[in-house]
């Protein structure tokens, strides 16, 4: 990779101190990850530049920086997936644990949406049951005391509280589950 020269020193403390920083982000990829990303990164500072017409080189080039952002915040998901690639392609027990501890995180979070979404078809079953077989669905109660939510194949001496008001509750239930999957992508988006 041939670095873009400036004619400011300052530019090009600049300039260097963020490839280091990208460097040391991107230390774990194999050699041709690294120079790879080194060359998309630097290529993408080199276009970014062209595009101004006024001669601050210094002031062009932190626009530029501030536009790609923190290198140890935008580089994590593509270093995340880079290694898994590379743990995949090698059988490495070393590529393959630092593949699983990048995507740590990701797995957390994929995981709650999917219980999340798992419970919204949930409540959608709910509503097929209890259109299908109203006497095994609902709220159900034995001597006062709550038994079971949902469907039972065995309703002996309990009584349903909710009847057919269980239809709206699990609807209701499945409108707030659904802001609730869409309001915590929005927040996961965001990070």
């Amino acid at each position: 990779m041939k670095n873009i020269e400036f004619t400011s020193t300052t530019t090009e403390r600049i300039y260097n101190d963020y490839l280091k920083r990208v460097e040391k982000c991107i230390a774990i990829l194999s050699k041709e990850d690294k120079k790879e990303m080194l060359m998309e990164i630097n290529s993408h500072i080199f276009e970014g530049i062209q595009r101004f017409s006024d001669n601050n080189e210094t002031d062009n080039l932190l626009t530029v920086l501030e536009k790609l952002g923190m290198p140890e915040e935008f580089l994590k998901p593509v270093i995340a997936n880079k290694k898994i690639a590379q743990a995949v392609s090698t059988f490495n027990p070393k590529d393959v644990l630092q593949a699983l501890l990048l995507n740590f995180k990701n797995g957390i979070i994929y995981s709650v949406f999917a219980l999340l979404y798992l419970l919204l078809f949930v409540f959608l079953f709910f509503i097929v049951t209890k259109l299908i077989f109203p006497s095994k669905t609902g709220l159900f109660y034995l001597d006062e005391k709550f038994k079971a939510f949902g469907f039972i194949k065995n309703t002996d001496g309990m009584n349903d509280i909710l009847g057919f008001w269980f239809i709206p509750l699990v609807i209701l239930s499945a409108i707030i589950f659904y802001l609730l999957i869409t309001l915590l992508l929005r927040f996961t988006k965001k990070q």
